[in-house]
């Protein structure tokens, strides 16, 4: 069984990273709790080159939960095969005022029910024009 289940890819990615946002901004549950979640114990997960084990992915979550910013993700195109998927997105951000664009291009793994195992994720910041 696959963790898309039928679904399209590129609504799987924009609902995961979605959910994974909403529940770490809108809640005051534990952030390991809501890691734990979408992500397997044993998760890997490389950004811009930045390896994050489970526990340098919550130390992650912490300033995003201070900060509170709103992000919207558009997700351009997105392929799946077996428990893998890649996508390229664009993540629109404002956060304190600010707002930021990003490219974003990931490579990922999933378990049947979901959840993430590994994730490789390189950005670029798109300038403001």
């Amino acid at each position: 069984m696959t963790p898309f289940h039928g679904t399209d890819p590129k609504k799987f990615i924009a609902d995961f990273h979605a959910s994974f946002h909403d529940e770490l901004v809108n809640s005051d549950e534990d952030a390991g709790v809501v890691v734990d979640r979408h992500h397997t114990p044993d998760i890997v997960h490389i950004a811009d080159g930045h390896r994050m084990d489970r526990e340098k992915l919550i130390a992650h979550t912490r300033p995003v939960r201070k900060n509170r910013p709103t992000g919207r993700m558009e997700v351009h195109e997105a392929v799946a095969d077996g428990d893998r998927i890649a996508a390229r997105s664009t993540l629109y951000v404002t956060n304190r005022g600010k707002d930021l664009t990003m490219e974003v291009y990931f490579f990922g793994e999933f378990t049947p029910d979901g959840r993430m195992r590994r994730g490789h994720t390189l950005t670029r910041t798109v300038p403001a024009t």
